[in-house]
Parts: structure tokens; sequence; C-alpha cells
């Protein structure tokens, strides 16, 4: 390869490089228990993004082991993303039950990272003494991130323990879940509820061991938030049908994913029964009507 095409490979990896930094930087913010795992290696990876910039103004070529060095850090931050924007949505109580997993997840992408930048030599880099210092804490913060892993939370352990076992947990355990899991309000509730049936279809109706889990703790943080906080921080219209609703409807009428009374309910393969036009379209197997329950069972005295 000569050395123009040298240059343009050089010029091709900053920049993607830069992008990489530039997308972890525009994510939002992590409201869940992996927050701090998520701030900390989102805060490490935008630190970075000088070293590129400086070095693409530089516009000097790159030898060919920083070549293989930044194509090592490309895939760390590439692994980094994948894994930031896989713990900043879907289910909230899934992350929980399987957050050792995750913590191990970011050590390992850390690690990467880590190893990648240890790889590069600065003295051969045409770098300002402010980036090099820069880079240079960077990657202090990185080699003491990965000879440790952070502590997970004993009482959010023995919380959700405790939420599992009882049929009716104290309302305390309840409020404490529901803060750390961000789970504190109808608005949260649903958005967890769409989250739960999307991963129910996304593993073609069978989650897996976790999902039995998840179904009994949903269930008693979302009739704990809808008996302590009822409201919906939405529109007043969206308020306006909460408050409508029929405080003698039993919880078995209303649809998981969107709270309100069943009008087309179906039963899925999992034996849980959904509002038809939740699940239409054909995202759910082996779907199966019922019979709809009597008008008087749903009616006011």
């Amino acid at each position: 390869m000569g050395p123009m095409e040298d240059s343009q490979e050089g010029e091709l990896l900053l920049s993607r490089l830069s992008e990489s930094t530039k997308a972890i930087s525009e994510l939002s913010d992590c409201r869940n228990v992996c927050k701090k795992m998520y701030g900390n290696l989102v805060r490490r990876a935008k630190l970075l993004s000088p070293l590129f910039e400086e070095l693409r103004d530089s516009e000097e070529g790159l030898d060919d082991d920083v070549v293989k060095a930044f194509e090592s850090l490309r895939l760390g931050l590439d692994s980094a993303t994948q894994l930031l924007n896989s713990v900043n949505g879907g289910s909230k109580l899934y992350l929980a039950l399987q957050r050792e997993k995750i913590a191990q997840k970011f050590h390992l992408v850390t690690e990467q990272i880590g190893a990648a930048l240890s790889k590069i030599h600065y003295d051969k880099l045409n770098l300002s003494e402010e980036v090099r210092e820069q880079i240079e804490l960077v990657h202090a913060q990185f080699q003491r991130a990965k000879g440790r892993i952070d502590t997970l939370d004993l009482q959010l352990d023995i919380d959700l323990a405790t939420a599992q076992k009882e049929k009716e947990p104290d309302p305390a355990v309840l409020k404490r879940l529901s803060e750390k899991l961000h789970l504190k309000t109808v608005n949260d509730i649903k958005k967890e509820s769409l989250a739960f049936h999307e991963m129910v279809i996304s593993s073609n109706g069978d989650p897996g061991d976790c999902f039995e889990k998840m179904s009994s703790l949903f269930k008693k943080i979302k009739d704990w938030v809808q008996t302590e906080n009822p409201q919906v921080e939405t529109s007043e219209g969206e308020k306006g049908l909460i408050k409508h609703r029929s405080p003698v409807i039993p919880d078995d009428f209303r649809c998981p994913i969107s709270l309100e009374l069943m009008k087309d309910p179906v039963i899925v393969s999992t034996g849980q029964t959904y509002e038809r036009s939740c699940i239409q379209n054909g995202l759910m197997q082996d779907i199966k009507p019922v019979l709809r329950h009597s008008r008087h069972c749903c009616t006011q005295p």
C-alpha cells in the first residue's frame, strides 16, 4: 500500500473514531440500576475526543503501529457504544435482575479500551502538551477501572428477593424498588410494560427463566405505583383517561401493555391475556381469541 493509501486509511480511521466518541457523548442520560457504570464509561470515552480531533487537524500520517492500535481502540469503542445502547433501553426489571452479568460486560469493555490505549505510543504522535496530558489521564482511569468491578447494591438484592418471595411484600420494600428502578409513575409503568413485552416478542415468545420472576415483580410494583401514585405526568387528556377508569374494574380485565380495560382480549402461548390491538400485525405467536367477559362484570354499581 502506497503513502497516499496509508494517509487515506489513517484519515478514515480517525474520522470513525471521532464519530464513535461523538455518538457516545450524545447518548441520553441513563435512568436505571446501571446508571453509575453507564456514566463512568460515557465520561471516559468522551475525553478521548480531543486526541482524534487534534490528529485529524494536524494532517500528518500515522505509522502502521499507531494504525493497528487505533483499530483496536475503534473496536473497543464500538463495543462500548453497543453496550451503552443496550442498557439505556429495554426493561428496567430485566437489567436489575441481570446486573451482575451486565457489570461483567462493562468490565470487559473497559479492559478492551484500556488495552488498546496501552498500545499507543504517544511520543510518535503530533499532540499538544494539553491533549497528551488529558489522554494519559484517561488512560490511567481506564487502567484503574480495569482492576475493579463496581460493588452491587446489597439492599436492592435483598428487596428483589423479598418482593419475589412474599405474596404481599411490605410497602416500604416496594417503595424502595420503585425508586431504585425508576418506576415511580404510571407513565414509567407503561414504558416498562412496553419494554417487557417487546422482550417477549424479540424472543419469539420464549424469553427464558427470568420472565416468570419479572412478571411477578412487575405486577407487584405496578399495583403499588397505581395505588400510591396514580397520576399520569403527560397531557390533560391522558390524565382524564386515567381519572375516568372505574375503580371496580379488576386488574385481570386490564391489558398489561396499555393498562386499559380490554375490549378485544386474546391469549398468547405464554397464557397471558392482552388487548388485540396492542399485539396486532403478527408480532406475537400462537394468538387465539378468548371469549369476552360479559358487560355486567365491568359495569359500575
